[in-house]
């Protein structure tokens, strides 16, 4: 290598020697192989060098570029790794310090989604009547979720444009997403001794997908099986419960007579609401809040239970709509845009547990 091109290579290694960061780097690569760089100027100029010396002057000329072109990228890599590291030291976090003391009611702190608060005030209400908790697999087997619960092969549920099926299992059958919590009463009742006192919340799914419903909505029904149940039991539980809810103590509610194959009688409950302001416990109208009615015989006999010696009632309702109507919530689908502005506005606080005590 001829004394100028040695002299650019020692020159240019030590202009990236003292590059302290990328963009120095780049300047230096520019200066020396950029399109009016001191390398492209020496490619250039061959057409100048006598023929006898051209072949050697563009060898040695071309292997200096390689040479600083390899050396440009071992320099930005080493730059690189400084810059990754100086980051991390700067970013580093000490677990052993301890939290920031945020209010409790501060824009930082949590909040219980109101379908979990809801949930809360329902074991709040239930338990203080005896009730206990019963929950179940999401994926059912059509006797549990059907058979046995008095809903014959050609009822409408059993549908694939209302039902969500998953593929059929090693014994051909097709399991469902449940389309109600009614198959937890089931396991319940086969699990259990009568007497049987208990609410099943949960997820639950249908084919439906409207303004006012969802594919995926909560609910919570209720199970009570005993000696000499009546209807009569029936309306008292309800009528406490939903007085107690909604913080109404003179709230009108009204049974009427319905039908679903798994109660019978069946009954239709409805609470006292004004239709123009929407508020509840005022006005002449009603607006129907959930079902209900006393275990069918046949269902009672389908888990092992004599109907002759054990009666009992179930009921049924939306955790969405009785939250919505409860809080003033105007739409449902808000309920699963993960908006944090939604939550923090109905919300409840984390540490506020709901109690009878309280008032729910």
């Amino acid at each position: 290598m001829t004394d100028d091109l040695a002299g650019l290579q020692a020159e240019t290694e030590a202009a990236l020697a003292a590059a302290g960061d990328l963009r120095a780097l780049d300047a230096v690569r520019v200066a020396t192989l950029g399109k009016s760089g001191r390398v492209t100027a020496l490619l250039k100029g061959l057409g100048a060098v006598p023929a006898e010396q051209r072949k050697e002057r563009g060898a040695a000329v071309n292997h200096l570029k390689g040479v600083l072109e390899a050396a440009i990228e071992s320099r930005r890599v080493a730059l690189d790794a400084a810059a990754l590291e100086a980051r991390l030291a700067a970013e580093r976090l000490d677990v052993s310090l301890p939290p920031r003391p945020f209010a409790p009611t501060g824009p930082e702190s949590g909040a219980l989604h109101p379908i979990t608060r809801t949930v809360e005030e329902l074991t709040a209400i239930f338990g203080a009547m005896g009730f206990g908790v019963a929950e179940g697999p999401d994926i059912e087997g059509d006797w549990f979720n059907f058979g046995a619960l008095n809903i014959p092969d050609h009822h409408p549920a059993r549908q694939d444009h209302d039902t969500f099926y998953v593929p059929a299992g090693a014994d051909g059958r097709r399991p469902v997403l449940r389309t109600h919590t009614s198959p937890v009463q089931i396991r319940t009742m086969l699990g259990q001794e009568p007497p049987i006192r208990v609410i099943v919340p949960g997820r639950t799914w249908r084919a439906d997908h409207d303004a006012t419903h969802s594919p995926m909505f909560h609910q919570v029904e209720g199970l009570v099986i005993d000696r000499g149940i009546t209807l009569a039991h029936l309306k008292g539980c309800l009528i406490d419960f939903l007085r107690a809810f909604f913080d109404i103590r003179d709230l009108p509610v009204r049974f009427r007579a319905s039908y679903f194959p798994f109660t019978e009688p069946s009954m239709e409950v409805d609470i006292g609401w004004n239709r123009k302001t929407g508020e509840l416990g005022k006005g002449g109208d009603w607006l129907e809040i959930l079902g209900s009615g006393m275990v069918h015989p046949r269902v009672l006999a389908n888990c092992g239970i004599d109907p002759r010696e054990w009666q009992g009632f179930a009921f049924g309702m939306g955790i969405e709509r009785i939250t919505m109507l409860k809080h003033g919530i105007p739409d449902l689908r808000p309920f699963y845009d993960s908006d944090i502005r939604w939550l923090r506005h109905y919300g409840a606080p984390v540490l506020s547990p709901a109690t009878l005590a309280e008032g729910v």
